[in-house]
């Protein structure tokens, strides 16, 4: 098998900081190469995005946001993701253009159509070998962002804007399914743990 592109990605509070730890753990397992990153992140200036488009206090359009976002992207891809996979590794990101689409786009209201130029001229043809959607009803995501210590500039949305944010990523599942496998993170961890990992051994022909 080729080196694959997988992204992990969700609604904020779906738990993706602690299944990564579960992704990690079963390419250890396997002793597959792998590489781990994350978006808006990956290189020196992602992070310095990163810092910018978390930050509450940053006043930017959706345009200018949109942007950021891909700007750090096509750093992540060129870097980081690329090379990577040229050289035989596997790699893992936490978020991807998915979420452009559901925060961007379902939450704040950019045409897809828009963000879909956008993707073509940054990416070309790359597109992620699997994605694995961690999914948890509204009232659930709240309820865990509520208990961030200190909210990030996304995380001090309102329900509304994360029930817009859900229904694209669903979406975008229901629409190809041969990419998604949508987790149900509202279980237990040894729950969740277990379905990750079988669709990691399905994917990989394990």
């Amino acid at each position: 098998m080729k080196p694959q592109f997988i992204t992990l990605d969700g609604i904020d509070g779906a738990g993706k900081s602690t299944n990564l730890a579960v992704i990690k753990a079963w390419f250890e397992r396997r002793g597959l190469p792998v590489l781990f990153t994350r978006e808006p992140g990956g290189t020196v200036l992602g992070e310095a995005l990163r810092e910018i488009l978390l930050n509450p206090a940053t006043k930017a359009g959706l345009r200018a946001e949109t942007l950021m976002m891909f700007a750090a992207r096509m750093q992540h891809i060129e870097d980081v993701i690329l090379p990577a996979l040229s050289d035989g590794i596997h790699v893992v990101s936490d978020r991807f253009t998915d979420a452009t689409f559901a925060y961007q786009g379902g939450g704040r209201g950019m045409p897809s159509e828009d963000i879909e130029i956008l993707e073509h001229w940054v990416q070309g043809g790359l597109r992620p070998d699997l994605t694995l959607l961690l999914d948890v009803p509204l009232e659930v995501s709240m309820a865990r962002i509520g208990q961030t210590r200190e909210k990030d500039r996304f995380e001090q949305e309102q329900a509304d804007f994360f029930m817009r944010v859900r229904s694209v990523y669903l979406d975008r599942a229901a629409a190809c399914p041969e990419r998604y496998a949508i987790i149900d993170s509202n279980r237990s961890l040894d729950e969740v743990r277990n379905s990750i990992e079988k669709v990691l051994d399905r994917h990989f022909g394990c």
